[in-house]
């Protein structure tokens, strides 16, 4: 494991808040079962707490071993889909990762960046843009307001990065029916989406 990662998941392991390089955008992240953590991350956002966040892994085959419960057409499209710039809406109904699924338990959000620096740790995180609530997106380490890296405990730089948050797909029905929608157009256009997940021949893709 790299120095940058063995210091990204121990901070993460105990309990911490990191400032991080994801594909996207900067992004804050910390422990997805340690109430603390989660409370903290929210605070230096100002993010409400009843507002979800994505659970993040940075391996495709990580997440999938965490959510076995998925059926074969939906662990297919995170096949085809993951790594990249997306984050799925998945169904949760195992209520896995509650604290990052806010007032709606069976649904979980999902995060698997192409970010190679951290792609051995080992451990998922609660992740969220390196902003303000509302805040601009952060495309470079100095866009991040000092107030969040004074408050992390461990900063990471990546350099520049392409700066579009990522594409929101829905496919909470996918596995019944093949469809999904894309809630919010971001970093993979909605025609690279469709290329991937195929809808059945009677369907439409964004229904």
């Amino acid at each position: 494991m790299t120095l940058v990662a063995a210091a990204f998941e121990r901070v993460i392991a105990g309990g911490g808040v990191a400032v991080f390089p994801a594909d996207t955008v900067y992004g804050l992240a910390c422990a997805p079962d340690q109430p603390e953590a989660v409370t903290r991350l929210y605070a230096l956002k100002g993010r409400p707490p009843d507002k979800p966040a994505a659970v993040m892994f940075f391996a495709r085959a990580l997440a999938l071993d965490a959510l076995p419960e998925l059926g074969p057409r939906t662990r297919a499209a995170l096949g085809a889909l993951l790594p990249g710039g997306v984050t799925l809406l998945l169904p949760n109904p195992e209520r896995r990762f509650p604290l990052a699924c806010g007032p709606d338990p069976d649904t979980l959000g999902l995060r698997v960046p192409d970010v190679p620096a951290l792609g051995v740790v080992g451990v998922p995180v609660l992740q969220s843009s390196a902003n303000p609530a509302g805040g601009a997106d952060a495309r470079r380490l100095g866009d991040v307001p000092r107030a969040l890296r004074d408050g992390a405990d461990l900063v990471l730089d990546g350099g520049e990065l392409p700066g579009t948050p990522s594409t929101v797909i829905d496919l909470r029905r996918y596995e019944a029916d093949g469809t999904y929608a894309i809630v919010r157009e971001g970093a993979v256009a909605p025609a690279a989406v469709a290329t991937v997940l195929a809808p059945p021949s009677s369907g439409d893709p964004r229904t």
